[in-house]
């Protein structure tokens, strides 16, 4: 029987487990024959063999917890994945979606559901020339380089993907790409492409430093009412040729953004000029002892 590193990893785990239970069994029932010894001495011993015992299971659940989590992307690290070559594929620009469910006339009925995705080989990818303009790499990359089936989910784990499919509903904020690698060589271009309904929607390209061999993700988060319905695809180049391309379907119409309300105009007023009033001149009267000259003869 082989034994992979994942079932090997579970194995020792459920082991680990089963080793902590019976600790712990094992130091409650010396714990309460201690109790019940005679002698003081002997019962101090078997109390504290039963306290050994229990601290033990404790760190086998640590163990098991640390092995469960941790033991498996190290040992990819040094024992890398030989991922199974997938059929050679090309980018499917329009696949057939079959509206109407059939029904087998047979002891048991079996519905063929309302939306299937089946893609249609039309295409073979290549690299614009754009997109060529942007290597910075001078490394050859190996002929042996290869990748595994993509495979597309909301989630990722330790680079596995959580509940993969082919085909997702809206609203979607995010969808991740998983894969293995090998025969990878580090500072070789590599290219990745996003389409939708073939057209380019994003692109990277970068020389590669993830080593020979291994697991990885890439993630395609777009807003909300930009993940339009159709058939989106991802293609890896290395170098100029594409190794790998996978797709999957959105389904359902996005939410539509909310339009932002613009600041209403704040009203200016106009000051209104006051009228200065000048003074009139003031009057002076005449002095009361003022007299009028006397006339002789």
């Amino acid at each position: 029987m082989n034994l992979d590193i994942h079932d090997a990893v579970v194995t020792a785990v459920i082991v680990m487990a089963l080793g902590a239970i019976l600790s712990i069994w094992r130091g409650v029932r010396a714990i309460r024959h201690g109790g019940k010894a005679v002698y003081y001495r002997l019962r101090q011993k078997q109390v504290a063999s039963g306290w050994w015992t229990i601290v033990f299971a404790g760190f086998l659940i640590c163990s098991a917890i640390v092995l469960g989590r941790f033991a498996e992307p190290v040992a990819y690290v040094y024992f890398p994945p030989s991922p199974t070559l997938s059929p050679t594929l090309t980018i499917s620009l329009t696949p057939t979606i079959s509206l109407t469910p059939t029904i087998t006339e047979t002891p048991t009925i079996t519905l063929t559901p309302a939306q299937s995705y089946t893609p249609t080989i039309t295409l073979t990818p290549f690299i614009p020339a754009d997109i060529e303009a942007e290597f910075t790499s001078v490394v050859t990359p190996s002929a042996e380089a290869a990748f595994s089936p993509l495979v597309f989910s909301l989630r990722v784990a330790n680079f596995l993907p959580v509940n993969p499919q082919t085909s997702f509903q809206n609203p979607l904020k995010s969808v991740f790409v998983t894969y293995s690698y090998d025969g990878m060589t580090d500072g070789a271009q590599w290219t990745l492409m996003w389409y939708r309904q073939g057209e380019l929607l994003k692109h990277d390209t970068s020389p590669w430093e993830g080593g020979t061999g291994g697991y990885g993700q890439y993630e395609l988060t777009l807003p909300a009412e930009e993940w339009l319905p159709g058939t989106y695809q991802v293609v890896f180049f290395v170098g100029m040729e594409w190794k790998t391309v996978g797709e999957f379907r959105v389904f359902g119409e996005p939410p539509t953004p909310t339009p932002t309300r613009s600041p209403s105009k704040t009203p200016t007023f106009t000051s209104t000029p006051t009228i200065t009033q000048t003074p009139l001149p003031s009057w002076t009267p005449l002095p009361t002892d003022t007299r009028w000259p006397t006339q002789t003869k």
